[in-house]
């Protein structure tokens, strides 16, 4: 399995491979506008495991695959469960050995890396209860086609210590930004992804001084799938952590806000800021179609000839 290459956390490439990685997701992504049919994964199958439910993951995927010629088979719950009876191996073993690229949506990163070990082809990291790098490749895209390169820039991370902004933090390391986090006490990041972006990360419990004269404000639902016993606890801590248009203009004046969706209005941001002029969460949203077709193209068949350079 030495030459099959994984999309597991955003270090499984490099800078330039990101760069390279987005530019052909916006190439994709004109060509798409333009009505062109372009189909480098015919009779190709993605096999999509989901043991978390999801909207724009699903969609995303198999439109994706659809768009590139392909094939998307979904796998639900009840369909097959990891680890649980058959061994997260064996199932990687045998399905591996039927279709071209397998996309996981799971809790542990733990059953993502062991499916990753034993497949015989690309697997990709759709989320886990750890990191969210499908959705700091569409983050990354809309960023960059509404403000310009990222390196040297300041965005503000309000909100929960979560998978999300794991992904930014590697995020900042990778792209050459630096990443202001806002967590309340007890919902900060894991110390292991601290300990890895050193230096590209800073530290507030007091969202307003993080979010003074950045170029890009993000926030997340402040429980995530799964802490739903936790509602009530994380709506206490977070209060003074929600977007409003009071906490943007404290940020730069052209300033952008993104938010992975989906949102609960009136909990984590303002119906106002989603609304807003500075919301970039429409594109956001629909990048992930396009950064996913290029993530797909490449794990599959390779960077396109001359990139990255």
């Amino acid at each position: 399995m030495q030459n099959v290459r994984h999309f597991l956390t955003l270090t499984d490439f490099s800078p330039v491979e990101l760069h390279a990685l987005i530019g052909r997701a916006m190439q994709l992504k004109a060509a798409w506008k333009r009505g062109e049919v372009y189909e480098p994964l015919k009779n190709r199958t993605l096999a999509m495991i989901f043991e978390k439910s999801s909207t724009r993951t699903r969609v995303s995927f198999e439109a994706g695959m659809a768009q590139l010629g392909g094939h998307a088979l979904f796998l639900s719950p009840n369909d097959t469960q990891l680890g649980r009876g058959e061994p997260i191996e064996d199932s990687a073993r045998v399905i591996s050995r039927m279709v071209d690229v397998v996309m996981i949506r799971t809790f542990e990163q733990a059953k993502v890396q062991r499916f990753a070990e034993f497949s015989r082809v690309p697997v990709i990291n759709a989320l886990t209860d750890e990191y969210h790098p499908c959705q700091l490749l569409a983050d990354m895209m809309t960023w960059m086609e509404h403000r310009g390169l990222p390196n040297g820039k300041t965005v503000a991370w309000v909100g929960d210590g979560n998978n999300m902004c794991h992904s930014w933090m590697d995020a900042a390391k990778l792209f050459g930004f630096h990443l202001n986090v806002a967590c309340p006490e007890g919902y900060d990041p894991a110390d292991d992804v601290k300990a890895m972006n050193a230096g590209f990360v800073s530290y507030f419990r007091d969202p307003k001084e993080a979010v003074k004269g950045v170029e890009v404000v993000v926030t997340d639902t402040w429980a995530s799938m799964g802490q739903e016993a936790e509602k009530k606890a994380r709506e206490q801590a977070f209060q003074g952590y929600q977007v409003d248009d009071a906490m943007m203009q404290l940020a730069a004046p052209d300033a952008i806000f993104m938010h992975c969706l989906p949102a609960y209005r009136g909990m984590e941001v303002t119906n106002e800021v989603m609304e807003g002029a500075q919301s970039v969460i429409w594109d956001e949203a629909e990048n992930r179609l396009h950064a996913q077709k290029a993530l797909l193209e490449i794990l599959v068949r390779g960077f396109p000839e001359g990139m990255p350079e």
